[in-house]
C-alpha cells in the first residue's frame, strides 16, 4: 500500500485553483475547499487534484501546506499551467470565468491513486472536473475502487458550459449523496424532464437514483436536507457577507464532517449552515479558522 494512503477519512479529487479576486488571489477550487473545512471539522481530509511545474503551482503547494491541508496526492505536471479562476464579484456574488486546459484538467489514475480509493471512508467530487476526459476517467476509476457503503457525495457545481446530461447521469449514479443549489435544481430537473415541484423533483431524483441524501442549499433562503425519512429545513443567519465564495463548499464539507462521525442530521444540518455563514464573513473560500 503507498505510504500515506490509510491515514485520510476523506478525499476531495478535481480542480484546484487560484480564484483571482479583485483584491488579490485566494486559494479554491470546490474539491480543495470542502477538504480544506472538513479537515477543520475534525476529519483527516486530502485533496487530489493537479498543478503546473510554474510559480502558480509552487506557491498553491505552499499555501495548501500552510492550511495545514496534504500535498500528498496533487500532481505535478510539465506540460500544462497551474488553474485560474477570474472572479467579479456583484455585491459580493461571485462570477466566474473558468480558464480551460489547466493541470487539473488532467488529473491522471495510478497505483498510489487505487490504494488512496480503497481506504478513505468519503469522497466529494463534482462535475467540473470531469469536463476533460483524463481527469473524468481518474475519477470514475477512483469511485470504483472505494469501499462498499462510503460516501460518495457529488457537489453538482454547475459552472459555464461545463457539464452534461452524460456527466450528470453517470456522476448520479455513482453518487450515495447529492449536493445541489436552487440555480441548479432547474437546470438538472430539465435535463432529466421533471416538471414537479422542488419537493417532488428531489424524492424523484432520490429514488431514480438510489441516494441516501440530498442537501438542497438557497443562499440567503436557507437549506434543506432530505433524506428518504427526514425533511430538515434551516434558515440562513443574517451576517454582513463579505462574500460568498466557497459558502456551499463550506456547508458540503461539514456535511461529510457529520455523517462520518454519525452524528444527528439535525445537528449536521446546524453545524453546516453557522459555519458557512461564518465564511461569508469572510474573503476567500478558504479563510483562517
Amino acid at each position: 500500500m503507498t505510504e500515506g494512503a490509510n491515514k485520510y477519512q476523506m478525499a476531495g479529487i478535481g480542480e484546484i485553483l487560484w480564484d483571482l479576486l479583485p483584491d488579490g488571489r485566494q486559494l479554491g477550487g470546490s474539491p480543495m475547499n470542502v477538504v480544506y473545512h472538513c479537515q477543520a471539522a475534525g476529519i483527516n481530509s486530502v485533496i487530489v487534484s493537479a498543478v503546473g511545474k510554474d510559480k502558480p503551482g509552487r506557491d498553491i503547494l505552499e499555501m495548501v501546506e500552510s492550511k495545514n491541508n496534504s500535498t500528498e496526492y496533487i500532481q505535478i505536471l510539465d506540460d500544462y499551467p497551474t488553474g485560474t479562476v477570474s472572479v467579479l464579484l456583484n455585491r459580493g456574488i461571485p462570477d466566474f470565468t473558468i480558464h480551460e486546459n489547466v493541470a487539473w484538467d488532467y488529473i491522471s489514475w495510478s497505483e498510489k491513486l487505487k490504494n488512496l480509493a480503497k481506504t478513505i471512508d468519503a469522497l466529494a467530487f463534482g462535475s467540473l472536473a470531469q469536463r476533460n476526459r483524463v481527469s473524468g476517467d481518474t475519477i470514475r476509476q477512483f469511485i470504483s475502487h472505494m469501499k462498499p457503503g462510503s460516501i460518495r457525495l457529488f457537489d453538482i457545481n454547475l459552472r459555464q458550459h461545463f457539464h452534461s446530461l452524460e456527466i450528470l447521469v453517470e456522476s448520479l449514479q455513482m453518487a450515495s449523496i447529492l449536493k445541489i443549489n436552487d440555480e441548479e435544481l432547474p437546470v438538472l430537473a430539465n435535463y432529466l424532464k421533471l416538471d414537479g415541484s422542488v419537493f417532488q423533483n428531489v424524492q424523484l431524483i432520490i429514488q431514480k437514483f438510489n441516494l441516501d441524501l440530498v442537501a438542497l442549499t438557497r443562499g440567503s433562503n436557507g437549506s434543506t436536507l432530505y433524506t428518504d425519512n427526514v425533511v430538515s429545513v434551516k434558515n440562513a443567519p443574517e451576517v454582513d457577507i463579505k462574500d460568498t465564495v466557497g459558502a456551499g463548499d463550506t456547508f458540503t464539507g461539514v456535511l461529510i464532517a457529520g455523517l462520518l462521525k454519525n452524528r444527528p442530521i439535525e445537528e449536521i444540518h446546524k453545524d453546516a449552515v453557522e459555519t458557512a455563514a461564518w465564511v461569508c464573513t469572510q474573503e476567500g473560500g478558504t479563510p483562517a479558522y
